[in-house]
């Protein structure tokens, strides 16, 4: 059953009528408030056949204004890595010990980075951080010889989006107390980081739909349209 305060919401919003990523969050912003400073969220329908492998998309991206929330980061490394990963942030950092404390049950952190030479004992945690989405990747950025680099660039926002199963992403973008601006530019460089991702096998537009949301609203639509341009045919 929903709530007064989100039937007043969605009596707001006109469903059929997608906005302008500017009037999407100025009318978000605009609907009735909670008690605690919600989190906003896109979610992006594509035009991919998630089965085909070929079709996946996935990447990274660092949001100018972060995303409102303190990610907590672990680096699995050995030496002097470890040193220069607490240097730059890293709110634990560990060989075989921090291993085996995760296989322990810990996992009191957001994101996972490893250098090459630890992937093999890393590789024990698969099943644990795997189906969390926290395993260390070449791909992502958390598999790398400069953990240094990589704690840093996940404190000053930098994420990783992945499409599921049914062809969606969920892309954090920051807290209804952000300024609109800093809302809209995040907005953006998260689309356009998911447009650069289109895989080559995807035919005719990527993007069917856009969804604004916090955890308490409900979705306001985005114009999708002006996110991409239709890709070249061949003759």
């Amino acid at each position: 059953m929903m709530s007064k305060r989100y039937e007043k919401a969605a009596g707001v919003i006109n469903r059929k009528t997608p906005y302008t990523i500017e009037r999407a969050v100025t009318l978000l912003q605009e609907l009735p408030a909670v008690k605690f400073d919600e989190t906003v969220d896109l979610s992006v329908s594509l035009n991919i056949d998630p089965k085909k492998t070929d079709q996946v998309v996935r990447g990274t991206v660092t949001l100018p204004h972060g995303t409102g929330k303190t990610r907590r980061v672990v680096v699995f490394c050995q030496g002097e890595q470890e040193l220069l990963a607490k240097e730059a942030g890293a709110d634990a950092v560990g060989g075989a010990d921090l291993i085996e404390k995760v296989q322990g049950g810990w996992l009191d952190f957001d994101v996972a980075v490893a250098s090459p030479g630890m992937m093999r004992d890393v590789s024990r945690l698969g099943k644990i951080l795997g189906p969390r989405g926290m395993m260390p990747n070449p791909k992502s950025g958390t598999v790398t010889e400069d953990v240094a680099k990589a704690v840093k660039e996940v404190k000053q926002g930098k994420i990783e989006f992945k499409m599921d199963k049914l062809a969606n992403i969920h892309v954090v973008i920051g807290k209804r107390s952000f300024q609109p601006q800093q809302l809209v530019e995040n907005a953006r460089v998260a689309l356009e980081a998911i447009v650069r991702a289109r895989p080559s096998a995807a035919k005719g537009r990527m993007i069917k739909r856009v969804i604004l949301s916090s955890t308490m609203s409900p979705g306001v639509p985005l114009e999708a349209g002006a996110l991409e341009t239709e890709p070249s045919q061949e003759p």
